[in-house]
């Protein structure tokens, strides 16, 4: 892709697994990577893994829980890049040694705390969508968990969160379905390979047992984020490992 017909593709909650996948598969097709994460421990690291294969790619430190870090990090963004042509939103957990309470124990609080990761996706897509809209192309790609279409009782408040950023993810699909710019959906139900929650879990096999052949490769779902943004044939795709 040259110079003055690049786009590019910002990647929120960029991790070892899926965020550096969808990374490395849109910058395979021309696009200038954003990789966005909550610290750049990490990004020098993720930078150089890009800039070997030839990607143009740049790191920024925001939270997305924070509105303001969130918003300016989108404005430095475009600053570095000029547009934001596709916004990939995979933030991870927070905390990834407290395990959720089960559905029969959450209480509102804990709703509203789960909420918080669907919040920030809102925000992120009023920052990116008018200029997508402006100039009728562009791409919204959100990744959630299984329990947004399968009852997981232990998921508690987070199934509640999941399903709500899908269906935010297929309203917008439907809104958005003559305006040039898709929107879609990654369901995504097991252990994904190299991501920190796979770490841990594979790390720590007295806690967690043996999960075996019980995971995803990122690179393949990364593959599917790249076809449903250009394909357009549908608005979401479930992987999961449970069979």
């Amino acid at each position: 892709m040259s110079g003055t017909a690049r786009k590019t593709a910002v990647v929120i909650g960029a991790g070892p697994g899926l965020g550096m996948s969808v990374a490395h598969r849109f910058g395979r097709e021309g696009y200038a990577v954003a990789l966005v994460s909550r610290t750049d421990a990490r990004h020098a690291a993720y930078v150089a893994s890009l800039a070997g294969a030839g990607i143009d790619a740049a790191s920024f430190v925001a939270d997305v829980r924070d509105r303001d870090r969130a918003a300016s990090a989108l404005d430095a963004i475009a600053e570095r890049f000029g547009t934001i042509d596709v916004l990939y939103y995979g933030p991870g957990a927070a905390d990834l040694g407290s395990p959720p309470k089960p559905i029969t124990e959450s209480a509102s609080e804990d709703v509203r705390e789960a909420m918080e990761i669907v919040y920030p996706a809102v925000d992120l897509v009023g920052k990116v969508l008018p200029g997508m809209v402006g100039r009728g192309e562009g791409g919204l790609v959100f990744a959630g968990g299984l329990s947004a279409v399968m009852p997981m009782p232990a998921l508690g408040s987070l199934a509640v969160s999941s399903a709500a950023l899908r269906n935010y993810a297929l309203t917008l699909n439907a809104a958005l379905a003559e305006q040039g710019v898709y929107a879609g959906s990654l369901i995504i139900g097991g252990l994904v390979e190299r991501g920190d929650i796979h770490q841990l879990v594979t790390s720590q096999p007295d806690r967690f047992g043996d999960v075996g052949g019980r995971t995803l490769d990122p690179d393949v779902i990364a593959d599917t984020a790249w076809e449903l943004y250009t394909k357009r044939d549908r608005p979401e795709v479930t992987f999961s490992a449970f069979g």
